[in-house]
């Protein structure tokens, strides 16, 4: 791997992290005025609505400018939205706002991965961001929940720089002082991201040529027969890993007795199994084979039903592992398929903007109906089941449509001269 590609990874871990403390800082603002237990979920919902909002124009920004000047802007409004919590804004609205900057960040981090690497290595380079991403999920949600511990939030309250009066005077401020600080180290990193040369198009300034663009590439995707089923599993998988991360955490405080620090521990677990599962995926599956680990999705499917029969705090971190290592192993193969596609398609943020569109609407739809549910005051159990069901069904759907498609022509032959299928 060149030097460059090393910057990149360390800029997107530590936006990641950030993210994620802040996510666990959120939740326990909410729970400290007593917020109904559905409002958790619509913090991925409101963070998740930009992507699908802005999804006809943040493609078109990040094809617009270099891609590491994308992600340095986007940062900045991550980090604006962060300080606003400073100013007692709900903290729905304030991970709205990072959601905002997050919309904008992906395109450029995915898809400065096709401009400067080799098509080959993909896969490679997938396996460590997303290795890397789940990291900071693990580190964020451990990190996030180590603050609110009472303990140590009381030790760095207590903590105060020689002659200067930080003003920070209640655990919700401190969290955001920590937060605000990965942010900046992540934006500092985002100075030494390589330039890849790649010609860019100027932005236009007609938002309904921009929409239309964007149409055309969605639809440019859908149909193309490799793009379609890796497409329908990269936004299954996200709409379900999202709306799992706040199923384990009530899941944890029903079944096992778990306060937030330690629920949050068990996040971690699914998101060190998935780091697991995408180093292996990155050294044993090629771009060639990626559409044969489909089966593993409905695995993962049949092992969230396995939650329903856990009470023991051990075996649910040793289920969580499984869970993450077999979501890693699928999904990473998956997305490289994916961003392979779209940029002989159609460039490579358009193609990234088309795919947040659909993963986070799935986001949107699978965390609201989540919601819905908890309202509804669902027991946790009949959530896991119904939540497993409908991954086993949907992705088993997937795999008869593959098997379909490979009836009609095998695409598969096309992926080393890259021609549209």
């Amino acid at each position: 791997m060149k030097k460059g590609f090393y910057f990149i990874l360390a800029a997107q871990f530590f936006s990641a992290l950030a993210d994620n403390v802040m996510l666990i800082a959120a939740i326990a603002m909410l729970r400290d005025v007593q917020a109904p237990t559905a409002y958790e979920p619509l913090l991925k919902t409101g963070f998740t609505m930009s992507y699908v909002v802005l999804a006809a124009f943040v493609g078109a920004f990040a094809d617009s400018m270099p891609k590491r000047r994308v992600m340095l802007i986007s940062n900045g409004i991550k980090i604006l939205g962060c300080a606003l919590l400073f100013f007692d804004i709900s903290p729905l609205a304030a991970y709205a706002v990072v959601g905002l900057g997050a919309a904008a960040y992906s395109p450029a981090k995915y898809g400065i991965l096709t401009e400067y690497l080799p098509a080959r290595l993909l896969v490679v380079a997938n396996g460590w961001i997303e290795g890397l991403t789940v990291a900071a999920i693990i580190g964020g949600t451990m990190i996030g929940g180590m603050l609110i511990q009472p303990v140590f939030a009381a030790y760095l309250l207590n903590f105060d720089l020689p002659f200067i009066d930080t003003g920070i005077r209640t655990v919700g401020e401190m969290n955001v002082v920590v937060i605000i600080a990965i942010y900046l180290i992540a934006a500092w990193l985002n100075l030494y991201v390589p330039d890849t040369g790649v010609d860019h198009k100027p932005l236009k300034n007609n938002p309904f040529y921009l929409i239309h663009e964007f149409s055309h590439c969605f639809t440019l995707l859908w149909r193309d027969r490799l793009g379609q089923i890796s497409l329908g599993v990269t936004t299954l998988f996200w709409g379900a890993g999202a709306t799992l991360q706040f199923v384990v955490i009530e899941w944890a405080r029903v079944a096992l007795q778990l306060d937030l620090t330690r629920a949050s521990v068990m996040q971690g677990m699914v998101a060190l199994g998935v780091a697991i599962g995408a180093v292996i995926a990155a050294r044993w599956v090629s771009l060639r084979q990626s559409v044969k680990v489909i089966p593993l999705g409905i695995a993962m499917g049949i092992g969230v039903l396995s939650m329903i029969f856990v009470h023991h705090e051990w075996i649910a971190m040793l289920v969580m592992v499984v869970l993450g290592i077999l979501s890693g192993m699928f999904v990473v193969p998956m997305n490289a398929l994916l961003q392979h596609r779209g940029h002989v398609l159609m460039g490579a943020g358009h193609s990234i903007a088309v795919q947040n569109f659909n993963e986070n609407l799935s986001i949107l739809a699978m965390t609201g109906i989540y919601s819905l549910l908890l309202y509804f005051q669902l027991q946790i159990n009949t959530i896991v089941l119904l939540f497993s069901v409908f991954m086993v069904g949907t992705m088993w759907l997937l795999k008869k449509r593959h098997e379909a498609n490979q009836r009609i022509r095998d695409d598969v032959c096309q992926l080393d001269d890259g021609k549209s299928c």
